[in-house]
């Protein structure tokens, strides 16, 4: 046991990290009041055990810590690509537009502390990076510290003070987090029921999906087919998933004549409901259970994409209303609902929600797979592939003339940019990118976990010097860096944008790419808009935090 603690060989480092990681892991499982600082414990347990003497070889330690970084942050970007430019649409584009701006505010007040204190910049580049909970920043950081820096002298103590900034800043960015999201709801006199029909509501005025039933009561269209109504250039906005005729619901083939008197269960946009209204006639209440009638030979499904010829392949050129009577109702990808355009790519790993004859889906099926477990073995080669490919775009100098040294993306922000793109454009090139849920929250959790162990460890033995020597200060200057941009960015969105709360609290905790504040919000506010709302900014708020955190470091320089 002596040995294992004091020799500095590969069993010794082994060893210490899976002692630094899982008690720092069980630690985060204990909350106070609802929060908890997870996986951040492994960090604080390697501060402490490095504090108290532990050592892993440096070389090795250094390995470590990269490795983690890279699986980290391209097991996110595989995650967040495919919908990662879909964000920038109308629906989102004044979320990110103010998460550019939570990101810039944070980076120009961490900068004015710098003038204002005379705190060396890199130390203020760890505290924003505690401040605003955001890991990969602090890893991009450290890394172009160490490549801009290599032949320098105190590289490493220079790293460590950053780890130890971040340290001491991440608990106040956690509980500073929550505390402007209760002002917020104070401020701005929030009655979280009135709130949530004002989020319905809104979502219905941002041309969300509506469903509604119609009699066939205009002559103009009685005897005319159902293609001849939708047609090519209606397919996604107006969609018949059942008709009634004589007292029997069934799935309408697309050359089927309207009659007078046909009931109609329709699926289409808000923006298009009235216009629906006076094709066919006349509105009915909607009644589901009317549309589900015992031996109706209609039926709805959900099919797993698992055939990878169907990759890259598009709804319009699947065209499986025509050939197979089904519709697609919805796409699942990652979790995430996503609308059924007729233009939407599909990939491995999708889940299509179809509703049609029980024949129709069944000859579907075929075509796509349907065989879920298939999808239990990772697919890894374009994993590794996009690794390699990563740290080969990271190393790559961009060189900005203000800029004394060429700018690289770095091992974080490589690999997290092939990533964001393979994930988006994979499917488009016939690459199968899919990597299940699960298997990519292990790949995750197993890179941040190595990180957190690897940086606490190598800042634990200057940590306490530090905090005694001023460092206490760092929990002011992380308080500020944590409130200002926050409650600035909340006001914005709120008073000039006319955001419900619910973006609100999405918009914070997705621009802070903090899981604990999105766990709060969603525990104390009981709204799933929360977590879409979050999942819209996150991507493009973890890249440009890892841009900011390099800048930084290349103006210290």
């Amino acid at each position: 046991m002596i040995n294992l603690l004091t020799n500095r060989d590969t069993a010794s480092a082994i060893f210490i990290l899976a002692i630094v990681i899982a008690s720092g892991l069980f630690l985060g499982k204990f909350k106070i009041k609802g929060i908890s600082l997870g996986s951040t414990w492994i960090l604080f347990m390697g501060i402490l055990l490095g504090h108290l003497g532990l050592r892993i070889n440096p070389v090795m330690l250094s390995f470590i810590k990269d490795f983690g970084l890279i699986l980290f942050v391209f097991a996110i970007g595989l995650q967040v690509g495919p919908g990662f430019f879909h964000s920038f649409r109308k629906d989102g584009l004044p979320m990110n537009l103010l998460t550019v701006g939570l990101v810039v505010l944070a980076a120009l007040t961490t900068y004015v502390i710098h003038l204002l204190s005379g705190e060396n910049l890199g130390i203020m580049t760890g505290i924003m990076s505690g401040a605003v909970t955001n890991t990969p920043g602090l890893g991009a950081a450290q890394q172009t510290l160490s490549e801009a820096s290599a032949a320098s002298a105190g590289i490493q103590d220079a790293s460590s003070g950053m780890a130890s900034a971040y340290a001491v800043a991440y608990p106040m960015g956690v509980l500073g987090a929550i505390a402007v999201l209760l002002l917020s709801k104070a401020v701005f006199r929030i009655n979280p029921d009135k709130e949530k029909e004002r989020a319905a509501k809104g979502e219905d005025d941002e041309g969300g999906a509506y469903r509604l039933a119609c009699r066939v009561a205009n002559p103009a269209i009685v005897g005319k087919t159902i293609y001849d109504i939708v047609g090519e250039e209606n397919a996604e906005r107006l969609v018949i998933t059942r008709m009634k005729r004589e007292g029997k619901v069934f799935f309408p083939e697309l050359d089927l004549p309207l009659q007078e008197g046909d009931s109609l269960l329709i699926v289409t946009d808000v923006h298009h409901k009235d216009k629906v209204r006076i094709i066919f006639g006349e509105e009915l209440p909607v009644d589901m259970k009317e549309w589900q009638t015992v031996g109706t030979k209609l039926m709805s499904a959900r099919l797993s994409i698992t055939k990878s010829s169907i990759t890259g392949k598009s709804l319009r050129k699947l065209d499986v209303r025509r050939k197979y009577g089904v519709t697609v109702t919805r796409i699942v990808r990652s979790g995430v609902d996503l609308q059924a355009d007729a233009d939407l790519i599909l990939q491995v790993g999708d889940s299509m929600k179809v509703v049609g004859s029980e024949e129709g889906i069944g000859r579907l099926a075929q075509l796509v797979g349907n065989q879920p477990e298939s999808l239990h073995k990772p697919n890894l080669i374009p994993i590794f592939f996009g690794i390699a490919l990563g740290v080969a775009v990271g190393m790559i100098p961009l060189r900005f003339p203000s800029m004394p040294q060429p700018l690289k993306l770095g091992l974080a922000g490589g690999p997290l940019i092939v990533a964001i793109l393979l994930g988006h454009f994979g499917p488009k090139l016939r690459i199968t990118t899919y990597t299940a849920i699960s298997a990519n929250l292990m790949i995750r959790e197993i890179g941040i976990s190595l990180f957190m162990a690897a940086v606490g460890l190598g800042a634990g033995k200057t940590f306490v010097s530090a905090l005694v020597g001023g460092g206490y200060m760092w929990m002011l200057y992380g308080a500020v860096i944590t409130l200002v941009p926050m409650i600035v960015i909340a006001m914005l969105a709120r008073w000039a944008m006319k955001m419900d709360f619910f973006k609100i609290c999405g918009l914070l905790a997705g621009g802070t790419t903090d899981p604990a504040l999105l766990s709060f919000a969603e525990q104390m506010y009981g709204s799933g808009r929360i977590a879409v709302n979050y999942a819209t900014v996150y991507p493009l708020a973890m890249f440009l935090r890892v841009v900011a955190a390099q800048v930084m470091i290349m103006i210290m320089l």
